[in-house]
């Protein structure tokens, strides 16, 4: 076996980032995925960082992946999704609630065509509910979990984060659901069919907003409070001497803490001495704290101290920084991968270790509709006068596949 997903087929006919996301992890795995897109390609195709006409948003979460294009509204098209869906193990689609089935390829259709696949389908708000129907991308599903709103300084506007926290917490979601599905398949209790949704992932991460304001009868409601918790304390950003600084000595770390800092007077505090209060009162703990870092000889100094203590500490980093930290280069949490096109560059790496797989595969992202051919002539049987034929009458669609980027 190649990974551990080796052997199973996945057609993939999603779009953007949340079901990419999840068929990139599935290609990570080792599955074979055929990806399907419209005669005009993923639109992430036209998103930056372009280089030469190429995208290193749609390389980073298409690699691995067999394309094919067809338009699935003609007859001819439609005929060949629903020949792939009857080899393959799993069909995952991320349109709209409804599109899917007036496009033809509902779970009725596919479940008939194949019994025991497993179906997942990826949406905003779901296949369920008032807004069942609406368009969404990540920061509509963020807005409307509650989660935005606890982004930023109070008395600001909020914030949006700059990396897809939604769109790839959805697609791991998407993921998981699938690889229980199959092991669920796998113990003789047949196929089915999973949905996953930005709206539901995003408020699965919630930890204690939910449960602290139901709790409390609305008493406490949970809101942005800047670089620092609402709930406890020190938990959040200090300024050291040069640079900001993320600390959190909780619970049980505070006496710790405080004889470390040289202040074990703070220890039995009223206004400090259990967690609660020291979130009430993290106003007047700020000052205590950013004097103790601002006081050490460097930044550098200040975390060592709080490392050698065993207290989690973390100096904010950039992304350049984060790209060239040691420690994210050596476990390859950021790695080097190649393209046809943009050549050598740098992208996040596959987040999930398998002891039985301990490397990584060699994958590339395909060009438009790259794998006809192969896709057609092997899992559908189509001679290669057919396949011509299907690309002369407007079912098939490619483009020309470049040479390679020389090596930099």
């Amino acid at each position: 076996m190649k990974h551990i997903l080796d052997g199973i087929r996945v057609l993939d006919i999603t779009q953007y980032l949340a079901g990419p996301a999840a068929t990139r992890i599935l290609a990570e795995m080792g599955a074979e995925v055929i990806k399907v897109e419209f005669p005009d390609g993923d639109p992430s195709r036209l998103f930056p960082y372009l280089m030469n006409g190429r995208s290193a948003y749609y390389v980073q979460q298409n690699r691995g992946k067999k394309a094919i294009s067809i338009d699935p509204k003609k007859p001819e098209g439609l005929e060949i999704l629903k020949g792939l869906v009857a080899k393959c193990d799993v069909f995952i689609e991320n349109f709209a609630p409804g599109v899917i089935t007036r496009l033809g390829m509902g779970y009725d259709v596919v479940k008939a065509i194949k019994p025991d696949i497993i179906m997942c389908s990826v949406s905003a708000f779901g296949q369920t509910g008032p807004l069942a129907h609406l368009p969404g991308f990540d920061f509509i599903g963020q807005a409307m979990a509650g989660v935005t709103s606890m982004i930023g300084e109070p008395s600001k506007t909020p914030v949006l984060p700059q990396l897809a926290l939604g769109d790839i917490g959805t697609g791991v979601h998407a993921a998981t659901a699938i690889g229980y599905a199959l092991f669920h398949r796998e113990r003789g209790h047949g196929g089915q069919y999973v949905e996953v949704s930005l709206l539901d992932s995003y408020f699965h991460h919630h930890d204690a907003n939910v449960n602290v304001w139901s709790l409390s009868k609305g008493k406490i409601k949970p809101t942005r409070t800047g670089s620092h918790s609402y709930a406890t304390a020190p938990l959040g950003i200090f300024q050291g001497k040069e640079i900001p600084i993320l600390l959190m000595p909780l619970l049980n770390m505070w006496p710790k803490f405080c004889r470390v800092i040289g202040r074990p007077d703070l220890i039995d505090d009223p206004r400090f001495n259990e967690s609660g209060k020291r979130g009430q009162n993290r106003d007047a703990l700020i000052p205590i704290v950013e004097g103790w870092l601002q006081a050490q000889e460097s930044d550098e100094e200040a975390i060592r101290i709080m490392e050698e203590n065993r207290l989690p500490v973390a100096p904010i980093l950039s992304v350049e920084q984060a790209c060239q930290h040691p420690h994210l280069i050596e476990r390859e949490t950021v790695r080097w991968i190649e393209d046809r096109v943009l050549g050598r560059f740098m992208a996040p790496g596959m987040p999930l270790r398998f002891s039985g797989f301990p490397g990584h595969l060699d994958l590339e992202a395909p060009f438009l509709g790259e794998h006809n051919a192969e896709v057609l002539g092997t899992y559908l049987n189509y001679s290669p006068e057919k396949i011509a034929a299907l690309e002369a009458s407007g079912i098939l669609f490619s483009e020309p596949v470049p040479a390679r980027a020389a090596a930099e």
